[in-house]
Parts: structure tokens; C-alpha cells; sequence
């Protein structure tokens, strides 16, 4: 990528995904909140990434209580835009598996003055100047229907919302722009429409799904990083295909668990972990940045961290790839031996103006 005076964005090679800290299916009291985020950052990470939908705003606040008491140089925190939070009577907060949230609601909204308004509010219950990435949140047809995601792209391009993110670029404001999303599609249309930097795409490179493969070889030749979150697939590819594991936010089904019954046998065969082999795997191509796996306790990204630490057998791809439980292109580049350090093996990408 081309850049403006040399500006760029360092990467720990694992992140932090602050999306459990605002109350994901259970309530967190505010000590554990920050126990786990200080766990995170002395554990070597240094990059976070929150969004106002995480607890109506609770993942923000509770982030961005440790992030201030830290130099602000030594870390990288991203958000999301593209909706705002309104205040609501009690009980109409909709808040879906988030619990005891703040009495908000949320309203969509990607036009210009809604990504501005969203940002301004951010930086509010973070507590910073700034932040150095930007997403567009679940600007993609699972979370708003076909019409709706049609209707969506329609503000962000008719109604000024890129142009937003643009400016907030070209000021200096934010560094990178692009998409927080659990498809392939909208980045694709993305990098054809626009100029992103960066996307954080959930779910669509793991060991049971490797739909991006081709999203990743456009990015990597594009210069467009890209940041892996649900490295297990919101659940099952850390718990294993247990009763009540969950695939994509909902219950796994019955094949979901067979798959991941076949992977994990052949990674206890190469002495590996399931959620182990998870984590190293979704740093497997060159375009991606950072892997970011939630944690809502402190032992939660302890046991994240150490994970990271150990190497994993080569073997372990070739044997997932012969039992058709891989996609062969899957396997581009061996992750980095130096993933011992994770606060200085992160990769960078460049700003793109």
C-alpha cells in the first residue's frame, strides 16, 4: 500500500477481542472486566478491538478504563460504526446475548452524519482522543436481509458514509478504514467500490470454514490487511462438539459437530488441542494480520496466550488436508516460529492515504 508520511499500524500477532466484556451471556462485574483486559496487555497483546453493539456500550467503557491508565502509543485499538445507541424504556434494549446492558437500543445507521455522530460517541465511553481503525459493523445481508444490505451499502455510498470515513482518513483522525463482518461478500464489494485498508472478517477463515480464501489472495494483492476474529467460530472450536456448543451464535448442528469431531482426533493424533490448532491456524495466510479470540476472564486469555505460545506440527496441516477436513489452498504459509513474542511480531500495514 501507499502511504501518507509514513504512517503505520503494528499489530501484536494476537489480539484481543473485547466483545465478551460487555456482558456476553452472563454479567461481568467491573473488577473481573479489568483483570481480564489487563491480563490481555500483560500477556503481550496490543491490539484491541470493541464496537458499541458489545453490551450497548459496556465493552467500550470497560476497554477503555484500562486503555487509559496505559501509553497511548503502545497500543492499537479499532471500533465500529454504523450504529448508534439511543436511550430506550426499560425492557426495549434488544440487546440479544448480551445481558444487563445500559437502557439503549440500537438504530442503524451508515450514512454520514451517523458515522460521525457513532465515533464521537465511542471516543466518549472510551475515554480516548482516538482510535486507530475504523470497521463499518455487519454491513452484510446475514445481519440485515437482502434488501435491508442493499439498502445499507445504498447510505454508505448515497448518503455520505464513506466519504466520512474518508475525511476522518485523510485527517489524520483514524488510520485505516474498512469493514467488521461474518461474510466474505461485502469486503469483495468493497475492495471493488472503494479504497479500505483493512478488514476484520469473523468466522470465514478457520478450521471449518475456509470460504475466504480468495477473499485473502485479493486483499494480499491489493495490500489490504485483513484481521481474523472468531478464530473458533463463536465457541465450538474452543469447547469441541460438546452438548450445547455453539457455531456462528447459534447451536451447532448435528454435521458442525461431526466435522469437528474429525478435526479434533487428528489434532490429539499430532499431540495438539482443538482450540490450539484454532488459534494457529487463522494466522496460516500472509494477508492476515492478527488473530483475535475473546476472553471474559482473566484465566480465559491466559490460557489463549499460552496456547499461541506453543508451536504446532507441521504435520498436523498435512494430515488435516489428507482427510479432506482442510481445503488444500488453505495451507499458504506456515505461522510465524517467533509467535512467542506476541507484542513484537505483529505485522504492519501501511495507511492507504
Amino acid at each position: 500500500m501507499t502511504s501518507n508520511a509514513g504512517r503505520t499500524i503494528t499489530f501484536s500477532a494476537m489480539g484481543f477481542g473485547a466483545a465478551p466484556l460487555g456482558n456476553m451471556h452472563r454479567p461481568l462485574p467491573e473488577a473481573e472486566a479489568d483483570a481480564t483486559v489487563r491480563a490481555a496487555w500483560d500477556e503481550g497483546l496490543r491490539y484491541f478491538d470493541t464496537a458499541p453493539l458489545y453490551g450497548h456500550g459496556l465493552s467500550e467503557m470497560r476497554l477503555g478504563r484500562t486503555l487509559r491508565s496505559l501509553p497511548r502509543e503502545s497500543f492499537v485499538v479499532s471500533t465500529k460504526v454504523g450504529r448508534i445507541l439511543e436511550p430506550c424504556r426499560a425492557g426495549e434494549e434488544d440487546s440479544g446475548i448480551y445481558v444487563a446492558t445500559p437502557q439503549l437500543r440500537v438504530r442503524f445507521d451508515y450514512t454520514y452524519d451517523g458515522i460521525m455522530r457513532s465515533l464521537e460517541s465511542s471516543l466518549g465511553r472510551l475515554g480516548l482522543d482516538r482510535v486507530d481503525i475504523l470497521y463499518l459493523h455487519d454491513i452484510e445481508a446475514k445481519c440485515h436481509g437482502r434488501a435491508g444490505y442493499e439498502a445499507r451499502f445504498g447510505e454508505l455510498f448515497d448518503q455520505g458514509g464513506w466519504k466520512a470515513l474518508d475525511e476522518l482518513r485523510k485527517t489524520g483522525a483514524v488510520t485505516a478504514i474498512g469493514a467488521g463482518v461474518n461474510e466474505v461478500e461485502p469486503c469483495a464489494r468493497l475492495l471493488e467500490q472503494a479504497d479500505p485498508d483493512i478488514f476484520l472478517l469473523a468466522g470465514r477463515f478457520t478450521l471449518l470454514d475456509q470460504s475466504a480464501q480468495g477473499l485473502l489472495a485479493d486483499c494480499q494483492g491489493r495490500g489490504v490487511g485483513v484481521v481474523a476474529g472468531g478464530p473458533f467460530n463463536s465457541g465450538i472450536l474452543a469447547t469441541g462438539p460438546v452438548d450445547g456448543a455453539r457455531y456462528d451464535y447459534a447451536a451447532a448442528s448435528e454435521g458442525i459437530r461431526q466435522r469437528t469431531q474429525v478435526i479434533a482426533d487428528i489434532c490429539v493424533r499430532n499431540g495438539v488441542s482443538l482450540p490450539h490448532a484454532a488459534l494457529h491456524f487463522a494466522l496460516m495466510h500472509p494477508a492476515i494480520l492478527s488473530v483475535i479470540p475473546g476472553g471474559q476472564t482473566p484465566d480465559e486469555v491466559r490460557h489463549n496466550a499460552e496456547l499461541f505460545r506453543r508451536p504446532v506440527p507441521s504435520s498436523l496441516w498435512t494430515d488435516l488436508v489428507s482427510a479432506g477436513a482442510l481445503s488444500p489452498g488453505a495451507i499458504v504459509a506456515a505461522p510465524s516460529s517467533a509467535a512467542s513474542h506476541l507484542a513484537s511480531t505483529g505485522q504492519k500495514i501501511n495507511a492507504n492515504r
